[in-house]
């Protein structure tokens, strides 16, 4: 059953009403980013007071740090949209609380945004902050030596890619946070013929994937689709969150288990009742504090040493 507190934080976000509806895709797409941004307040909550919160410049990808104390391990965080919409904004409370309660420095990216920048800007962007955060990180006041990374949805699937590309450059990660990351651009799990009707659907994350790589030829590259990976051994250790009643469910389940295949440390997790976006709605939906905890307890079991 899904989650009633699900379905009331729903409808805290502005709908495109019956005059918009007929817009041109990208005109659609900017409201879809201003409604997210609009109602980022009432569906995140005030933000926590911590002793650092610095937006900075890493080589020219904006990015927001977040940090309790000095000289801690680093969490780089990539925010869902499709690739398309979210920031640093929307994911802010997250990362807050994840930060509070891990003892760790997150690092929050604002990587370029399809279709102005598709496939691989943010790519790019993710890898560029990486090593400025290797190279900076004295200066910064976070250790640079225990690197983890994260993200949900399309973050997630940038997140595991950047682990792959780091894996195979010999300069592996410590550890990796997975929150229903969007991982098949075929879009052929059964859970998209079982769940379409709760929130995200299979036309909806076809639209994003194209957006986001405009190429068909290159969605089935390891640079985009993680599950077409032929050798995931040596990946870092992970934690995949998943929710029962989002379509993106069984793609991550999936990957769960060929990472286990190769022998990588592994936690799935499924979240009952919730469904797709559910973690970042730190003040609207328990669910999300318990999985901004979760993940906060793996990252301090796996850096804090």
């Amino acid at each position: 059953m899904l989650h009633p507190q699900v379905t009331a934080a729903a409808n805290l976000r502005r709908r495109p009403t019956a005059e918009q509806l007929p817009a041109e895709p990208y005109e659609r797409l900017q409201l879809a980013r201003a409604a997210m941004e609009e109602s980022n307040e009432a569906e995140t909550g005030p933000a926590l007071p911590l002793p650092v919160v610095a937006d900075l410049d890493a080589d020219g990808v904006p990015c927001r740090l977040y940090a309790t104390r000095a000289d801690a391990p680093v969490f780089v965080y990539l925010h869902g949209g499709g690739w398309c919409y979210g920031s640093v904004e929307t994911v802010d409370r997250f990362c807050r609380r994840v930060a509070d309660r891990s003892g760790l420095a997150v690092l929050s990216v604002g990587y370029r945004l399809a279709p102005e920048h598709p496939h691989p800007a943010a790519l790019q962007d993710a890898e560029a902050v990486l090593a400025h955060v290797r190279k900076n990180g004295a200066d910064l006041g976070v250790d640079a030596s225990r690197l983890a990374i994260g993200g949900d949805s399309a973050g997630g699937q940038l997140a595991t890619v950047v682990a792959r590309r780091q894996r195979d450059a010999a300069t592996p990660l410590d550890f990796q946070a997975l929150i229903y990351p969007a991982l098949d651009p075929l879009t052929s799990a059964e859970s998209y013929d079982e769940l379409g009707e709760y929130g995200l659907d299979r036309a909806s994350m076809r639209l994003a994937w194209e957006t986001y790589v405009p190429d068909p030829m290159t969605r089935l590259t390891p640079d985009v689709a993680p599950l077409a990976v032929a050798d995931l051994s040596g990946m870092p250790s992970t934690l995949i969150i998943t929710a029962e009643y989002d379509v993106l469910r069984d793609e991550g389940a999936d990957y769960a288990d060929a990472l286990v295949s190769a022998g990588v440390p592994v936690v799935h997790t499924r979240y009952m009742g919730m469904n797709h976006g559910f973690a970042r709605k730190i003040a609207t939906i328990d669910g999300a504090r318990a999985a901004a905890d979760q993940v906060a307890a793996a990252l301090k079991a796996a850096l804090t040493f």
